[in-house]
């Protein structure tokens, strides 16, 4: 083949095998010497003068081989559009610009959306094939639509459980099996009343969202209520302050140091499904606390370790954001400033008289804002009512 002809073709199959397809991509697999796919999507096939092989699991394991059959006209065959919680991009990056070319099919979500007359723009998309249902935890509010792409029957089972478990179970579940071919079958139940023990492969739910479920609300500052606890948490307020100083942005990551229950760089990780987080904290049971409160709220972006700053920090570099809740200390602050890498911007939280002069020192050496912040909360005083304040904090803000 031509040193500037794309070596490898990335065609989108649906269930209708190759009737759907173009032209141009029944032409690439008449020409290819090798096509690899999953084999239900081998099966689509007619008879062809190629050598056919099926993907191994893990998926991983198939991209090496792949690679090695570079210069020879080969076809990667994946579900639909391979490159909208597909297997695309994970080839793709890979290869250089000229090395492919892909013809994507109508996506599973499109497919579902045209059969259910919902809106695709509006509707909520996951592929959950490999990852934790409860990623939906965010996003469930009654009135609401989805469409999930799950592994197999058995999980459309689970994620019925789930929605009932968040007292979402009188959601409806429309079960919408090999969509687009000559086996697809769509059938409604609501999930607190799931019953079906036959659901084949492939598989995507569309749910209608209902329930009276909690629904997580969208700014800075979710109730103290959402997380588990022993009373090491940065407090609603505080933390709606913290999170708009730490100032997210896509594709950020966030040290919280002493996270505690992990609130912090939970919201951290809430504000855009692109962030990262890692948490460093001294106490296992703690640490244990942070990792349940991120799998529960759906956020399994979060990397927690266990250990003491600044010991912990040790030849690390530099992320964009700091947020220092517990272990304040000069020989903290020192370390981070002695690390590399690039501009950061560092939130540190104060209560103690001698915690508040370490920032007060820090904001006169290098500037940035200090802030205090005085809460009071009105409590019954006998039968009338009065102030309760919080012990003031000091937070100091500042970019390094």
């Amino acid at each position: 083949m031509a040193a500037d002809t794309p070596w490898l073709t990335i065609i989108g199959i649906g269930e209708d095998g190759v009737t759907g397809l173009p032209s141009i991509a029944r032409a690439a697999l008449e020409e290819a010497q090798f096509i690899t796919g999953a084999p239900r999507h081998l099966a689509l096939l007619p008879p062809l003068k190629a050598e056919c092989h099926a993907w191994p699991a893990p998926f991983e394991d198939g991209v090496a081989p792949l690679l090695t059959r570079r210069g020879q006209p080969t076809v990667m065959l994946a579900s639909g559009d391979p490159f909208w919680f597909g297997a695309g991009a994970s080839i793709t990056r890979h290869l250089g610009a000229g090395e492919w070319i892909a013809y994507p099919g109508p996506s599973t979500f499109s497919l579902a959306a045209a059969r259910l007359g919902w809106a695709l723009q509006d509707t909520l998309c996951h592929g959950l094939h490999a990852a934790p249902l409860a990623r939906l935890r965010p996003d469930l509010a009654p009135g609401g639509h989805a469409i999930v792409l799950l592994r197999d029957g058995a999980a459309v089972g689970e994620l019925a459980a789930f929605l009932t478990r968040e007292s979402f179970g009188a959601s409806t579940l429309h079960v919408m099996e090999a969509l687009g071919g000559p086996r697809e079958r769509i059938r409604q139940v609501r999930a607190d009343d799931y019953d079906l023990s036959d659901v084949a492969h492939p598989v995507a739910v569309g749910i209608d969202i209902a329930g009276d479920g909690g629904v997580m609300p969208r700014a800075s500052g979710i109730g103290d209520q959402w997380f588990d606890h022993d009373g090491q948490i940065t407090k609603r307020p505080v933390r709606a302050l913290t999170v708009s100083a730490l100032a997210p942005r896509p594709g950020e990551t966030l040290w919280d140091i002493g996270c505690g229950s992990g609130s912090v760089a939970i919201e951290w990780l809430l504000s855009h499904p692109s962030t990262q987080a890692v948490a460093f904290e001294a106490d296992p049971a703690r640490a244990a606390r942070a990792r349940v409160n991120a799998d529960r709220l759906g956020v399994d972006r979060l990397t927690i370790i266990e250990g003491r700053a600044p010991a912990v920090l040790h030849g690390r570099a530099r992320p964009d954001a700091i947020f220092i809740g517990g272990g304040l200390s000069n020989e903290l602050l020192e370390r981070i400033m002695d690390l590399r890498g690039k501009p950061t911007r560092l939130v540190a939280n104060a209560v103690t008289l001698e915690s508040e002069s370490l920032l007060a020192h820090w904001h006169a050496r290098i500037g940035g804002d200090l802030l205090r912040i005085e809460l009071a909360t009105a409590v019954r005083l006998g039968t009338r009512r009065g102030w309760r304040s919080s012990y003031p904090l000091v937070q100091w803000s500042v970019i390094l």
